[in-house]
């Protein structure tokens, strides 16, 4: 496959200032493919946060011109050139990013990005980029759930996903595929209710404590939940009305109170986000493959790439769940 000496890639200047500038294609290094990019979500929080210049995780210092192509990672593609040492990929085959290492690089928001031969997927050609472009996302979800698996198993079990956004819904989705007899999700919102009931959620509550008193025994307590808000007050409802175990994927930057009556009766165990691992990734794409776990819904809006100021903006009014770029339009 030929590439071009230049390519588009979309950086953020300063905050709020994003440009939309050509520059060369890179080369792969060794174990590296070069992707030629076909569709790239949005991860609401990391947009919003490095679009406005705020630090995403407590701590962090930003500095722009931001990173070019960031804070762009849930990416597919096909594989245009092989760097040295590439062992499984070939050129022309279509691939999915399903993990972000953190460290700083360039990202996906452009027409090329080098990147690992490791943390990409072979994944088929029939799978539109929003069905597939997430599945970073998905992995990440995932990993919460082996982290409640490994506290007991979900089968027949009832279980609380309280946040129904982007990862909440694939939360809901995950675990029914888990064996899950009864999903509640938890939103104040009602459009993201109803989307949640069409990808298998039971029901759909508000966080309402009038309404759903606390209590970890009996009807209605859950038996595990995921907190996908961030918010201490959510997690905070759920350690009051679950049993076995709340698991934390939102971003915590608040303190969340343990207080004594969470450790009997039995104790409810409170997990940590775990590690980002191959297997969860595997995980996530056999589901999406057997059509057990759906992505498209998440896409409400498909933009072109030098459009990015207005998908941010439709993010912030939550007016769009995930936007899908296309840097070739």
């Amino acid at each position: 496959m030929k590439t071009p000496p230049a390519m588009m890639q979309l950086q953020l200047a300063a905050p709020r200032t994003p440009v939309w500038q050509e520059v060369p294609v890179p080369a792969p290094g060794p174990g590296e493919v070069l992707m030629r990019v076909i569709g790239v979500t949005t991860c609401p929080h990391w947009d919003l946060h490095l679009f406005d210049g705020r630090p995403m995780f407590p701590g962090q210092s930003l500095v722009y011109p931001y990173l070019p192509g960031q804070p762009g990672h849930e990416a597919m593609g096909e594989v245009a050139t092989l760097g040295a040492d590439v062992k499984h990929l070939r050129v022309g085959q279509r691939v999915v990013a399903w993990r972000d290492t953190g460290k700083p690089r360039m990202g996906f928001y452009g027409q090329y990005n080098t990147f690992a031969e490791a943390d990409l997927l072979a994944v088929p050609d029939k799978l539109p980029p929003a069905e597939i472009a997430s599945l970073e996302l998905a992995m990440c979800v995932e990993v919460s759930f082996q982290r409640l698996r490994a506290v007991g198993n979900l089968a027949g079990r009832r279980v609380g996903v309280a946040g129904l956004g982007p990862a909440g819904l694939v939360a809901v989705q995950l675990a029914v595929a888990h064996g899950a007899a009864e999903v509640i999700g938890i939103d104040p919102l009602a459009a993201r209710g109803e989307l949640a009931l069409t990808l298998g959620a039971s029901r759909v509550v508000t966080p309402d404590v009038t309404a759903w008193p606390a209590g970890r025994r009996g009807e209605p307590a859950l038996d595990y939940a995921l907190d996908c808000t961030g918010r201490s007050g959510s997690v905070e409802f759920l350690l009051d009305r679950t049993r076995e175990a709340v698991a934390l994927f939102g971003v915590l930057r608040e303190e969340v109170r343990y207080a004594p009556h969470h450790m009997w009766g039995p104790g409810v165990t409170l997990l940590g986000y775990g590690d980002h691992n191959r297997a969860a990734a595997e995980s996530a794409l056999a589901l999406i493959l057997a059509g057990r776990l759906r992505l498209a819904p998440l896409v409400t809006h498909t933009l072109s790439l030098q459009h990015y100021a207005e998908g941010v903006e439709l993010l912030r009014r939550q007016e769009a769940i995930k936007v899908l770029f296309d840097p070739w339009s």
